[in-house]
């Protein structure tokens, strides 16, 4: 009976060890991956259709985790919210943005994180979050498609009924311009041609203008230097009559200036009594050729006798 016993005690000991053990087991594995992953959220503001619980995540190419669930944010429907499970060593810094991205064109999209400074802190340690969000930036499929949008509208506005009506009369209008293009065809040709004969008369004419000018500047250069010396000989006999003037005046300078004092002084007064003298000259004039007798002979002229 007491050899059962030690057995029994034996068991039960070896029991409760294997259940600390694995006890403690679990909690260092737990402690062990609480310590090596971390939580993130990022929020789209755009559909993430084909991106799934499990997709991956990386950053600048490298796998760092995986998503572990996507909802739609509960104040506004048209964002969505991924959880991430990232690797606690990953960079993941105030600056670093998610967006996403197609491994390939047949591939599942997956988020990609692409930033982070190394000047800038980590968002772990300046969010005030339990799980942090990582700010996103619209992605290239985003991108073609939003632009692929305003192409559609900007299409749409170019294609509307007034613009295609437009549209077709110019091309009307150009339809009819070729036809009276075509039909003018012998036209064109002529004034073609009159614009070549035109082009060639011109030539000749720049080629003998040219030579014409070469002749001139050659001819003006040969009689340049005799110019040059005549000018010279004009401008001395300028200079010596300018000298001879100005020593005629030197000499004269006390007669001008009797003359400009006292002659122009009494110049008035003769000009007003030559001024008398031509009305009493016209005066007379007057009086000969109206009866000259009378006022030569101070009586009327004699009347001649006629018989009766």
């Amino acid at each position: 009976m007491e050899t059962k016993s030690n057995y029994v005690l034996i068991g039960a000991f070896t029991i409760a060890v294997s259940v600390f053990g694995l006890l403690f087991a679990l909690w260092a594995a737990k402690y062990a991956s609480d310590r090596s992953w971390q939580n993130y959220a990022v929020v789209f503001n755009e559909p993430v259709t084909g991106l799934s619980e499990g997709s991956s995540v990386q950053y600048n190419g490298i796998a760092v985790g995986t998503v572990t669930g996507l909802q739609l944010a509960p104040e506004d429907p048209r964002q969505v919210v991924a959880e991430l499970r990232l690797d606690a060593r990953a960079p993941v810094r105030t600056d670093t943005r998610a967006r996403l991205s197609m491994t390939s064109l047949t591939g599942a999209p997956i988020i990609q994180l692409t930033g982070g400074s190394p000047e800038l802190p980590r968002l772990i340690d300046v969010s005030e979050r339990d799980t942090p969000i990582i700010l996103t930036e619209p992605s290239a499929l985003q991108n073609i498609a939003d632009t692929a949008n305003r192409l559609v509208e900007r299409m749409d506005q170019v294609l509307s009924e007034e613009n295609v009506e437009r549209i077709s009369q110019t091309m009307a209008n150009i339809e009819q311009a070729t036809g009276s293009l075509a039909d003018s065809r012998e036209d064109i040709q002529g004034l073609l041609a009159a614009a070549r004969s035109a082009s060639e008369r011109l030539e000749e004419t720049l080629g003998t203008t040219n030579q014409t000018i070469q002749t001139i500047d050659r001819e003006l250069v040969q009689e340049l230097p005799g110019m040059v010396a005549r000018l010279d000989a004009t401008l001395a006999k300028f200079d010596s009559a300018a000298d001879g003037a100005d020593a005629i005046l030197n000499e004269n300078r006390a007669a001008i200036h009797s003359f400009a004092n006292d002659g122009l002084a009494q110049l008035g007064p003769t000009l007003s009594e030559l001024r008398a003298l031509t009305r009493d000259l016209r005066r007379i004039s007057d009086r000969l050729e109206s009866n000259p007798a009378r006022y030569l002979l101070g009586r009327d002229a004699p009347k001649e006798f006629e018989p009766e």
